[in-house]
């Protein structure tokens, strides 16, 4: 089920928002919610919506087990099973096949590829389960004793299936405590019809343009359609993101919820820096706090610097995807923010913004090309 579906709009949002009015005891519309956001998933995943069910337990109990015992040895080896638990189940379901492909290609072997579907919405509720057991490990919040508050984090339908990712430590106390009215309610509705628009009236309008041009390959159509197709990419990839997020956002307050903003005018930057700090905000804010600082970020040197951004950016690219073509566009990324730390980012800011803007977004668009190429030898077409 997606936001823009008919059966979302005029069945289940109707329906939920009217059970959750109706309901008064903060407890029993926890519940509810729950329950319809389990129903939400189970719609179009009926078989993994018991995945997530029990990666919210597995999480809920390392997260308990490490506030119970004492002993930072003790501690830290529940963190690191917990951490271990999550990858591999993010590992199997999104990255087995790639794995086993490039296995066989650079051995020369034939092992068989498992035919795995990707569970819709894993590598959210996966980084938001492994934030919350890593905030409870660093005493930034207390672990959670109520299971089905901790499902309702996990499971809650606004931003299950794109985002925003919501760290546990910026809805917790709201799972209790938060606050339905008339004013947010409407603000709500504005938002999830802003994202609404974006989605249905430009990004999927701008995909269907886009997805013509480049199935018959590149060298089927004329080189002024290619860069059509790039440039129409580039506004669809913002479109439908930044629109899914928007409608989360809506969803959110009209259910009484805050979430973290995701998407800030990106292609106004003036650096990559500067991009990343617009763009999906949420998923670098988790990289930067859950790997980047705790590689040692910019404190140990240059050197290591260099090689946290580089970590951070794979990983970037990899979270997006299991393809070459992501992982490329990860470090692509990396390198331009590595070359901006080191002796442009200082130029920059001496030069016109519009110069600094030029250049983001040039960089920003040939990315696009290399995260869209279904094979990288097209990326040089």
């Amino acid at each position: 089920m997606v936001f823009s579906s008919a059966i979302f709009l005029f069945t289940f949002l109707p329906l939920t928002f009217i059970g959750s009015l109706l309901i008064r005891q903060r407890w029993a519309q926890n519940a509810f919610l729950t329950l319809a956001s389990l129903i939400f998933y189970a719609f179009g995943e009926p078989v993994y919506v018991f995945l997530m069910i029990a990666s919210a337990g597995v999480n809920y109990g390392f997260g308990r087990g490490i506030a119970a015992v004492r002993g930072k040895r003790m501690k830290r080896l529940l963190l690191v099973l917990a951490v271990i638990c999550d990858l591999a189940v993010l590992g199997v379901f999104k990255y087995a096949g790639f794995a086993v492909t490039n296995v066989n290609a650079l051995f020369g072997i034939a092992l068989p590829v498992p035919a795995i579907r990707l569970p819709v919405g894993i590598s959210f509720f996966t980084f938001q389960a492994m934030s919350y057991v890593i905030d409870v490990y660093r005493g930034e919040v207390p672990a959670q004793h109520n299971f089905w508050h901790m499902l309702l984090y996990i499971s809650f339908f606004p931003q299950l299936i794109a985002g925003p990712i919501v760290k546990y430590r910026d809805i917790a106390a709201q799972i209790t405590g938060r606050k339905e009215t008339i004013r947010k309610f409407a603000a709500g509705i504005m938002r999830f019809c802003w994202g609404l628009g974006k989605k249905v009236l430009l990004a999927n309008s701008f995909a269907r343009v886009v997805d013509e041009i480049f199935k018959y390959g590149p060298y089927a159509v004329s080189r002024k359609a290619l860069w059509l197709g790039a440039i129409l990419y580039m506004m669809q990839i913002y479109y439908d993101f930044s629109g899914y997020s928007d409608m989360a956002i809506g969803l959110g307050k009209m259910f009484g919820f805050e979430f973290q903003e995701n998407f800030n005018y990106p292609y106004v930057a003036t650096s990559v820096k500067n991009f990343w700090h617009r763009w999906h905000i949420s998923l670098s804010s988790w990289f930067r706090d859950y790997v980047y600082i705790p590689l040692g970020g910019n404190r140990k040197g240059a050197a290591c610097t260099y090689r946290n951004l580089l970590i951070v950016f794979f990983l970037t690219g990899m979270w997006h995807g299991a393809g070459m073509a992501f992982i490329l566009w990860g470090l692509y990324h990396g390198l331009f923010l590595i070359l901006e730390r080191v002796w442009l980012g200082k130029k920059l800011e001496k030069l016109p913004g519009i110069v600094g803007w030029g250049y983001t977004v040039t960089a920003v668009f040939f990315g696009w090309i290399l995260f869209r190429a279904e094979n990288i030898s097209l990326f040089f077409t």
